[in-house]
C-alpha cells in the first residue's frame, strides 16, 4: 500500500514527478495542452522590469496567473493595454477565451472594464474579500 508524506518543502524532482504525471494523464484524457508561457513586461525608461503580466495559453484559453502594476503607474489605462496585448497574442495562438481571478476590488473593476465577465466566487478568501474568477471570448485568429 503506498504511504503519504505531508511536506512544506518538496524537491523540485518530487514536483516534476507530479506535474509529469498529470500531463500524461490529461494528454491521454483530453489530448494535448499545447502549453506556452505568455508574458507582457512594463518597462521604465532605463528599461527595467517594473511589472507586467504573466501567464499561459492551453486548451484554447489564456489564463492570466500575475498582473501588476506599479502604483506610479495605475490610471493610465496600462492594465488594460496589458490585458488586451495579452488577450491579442491569445488570440493569434488559437484561444476562444481568457480567465483571470482576483480578491482586489480595484483590480475586479478593472477586468470588468476590459469586457471580462464573473463566472464564480469564493467568499472569504482571503478573510474579509471575495475571490472572483472572470472570463472573456476571444475571437481565434486564423
Amino acid at each position: 500500500m503506498a504511504s503519504l508524506e505531508l511536506t512544506e518543502t518538496p524537491s523540485p524532482d518530487d514536483l516534476a514527478v507530479i506535474a509529469s504525471e498529470l500531463t500524461a494523464f490529461n494528454h491521454t484524457d483530453v489530448g494535448a495542452a499545447d502549453r506556452r508561457t505568455l508574458v507582457v513586461l512594463i518597462r521604465d525608461e532605463d528599461s527595467v522590469v517594473i511589472g507586467g503580466l504573466s501567464g499561459y495559453t492551453a486548451w484554447g484559453w489564456l489564463f492570466t496567473q500575475l498582473l501588476f502594476v506599479p502604483e506610479s503607474q495605475r490610471g493610465q489605462g496600462l492594465a488594460g493595454r496589458l490585458l488586451a496585448t495579452a488577450e491579442q497574442e491569445a488570440a493569434e495562438r488559437g484561444c476562444h477565451g481568457a480567465w483571470i481571478d482576483t480578491f482586489s476590488p480595484h483590480a475586479l473593476r478593472a477586468y470588468l472594464k476590459q469586457g471580462y465577465e464573473v463566472f464564480g466566487e469564493l467568499p472569504e478568501f482571503p478573510k474579509g474579500r471575495t475571490r472572483t474568477f472572470l472570463r472573456k471570448t476571444l475571437t481565434p485568429l486564423p
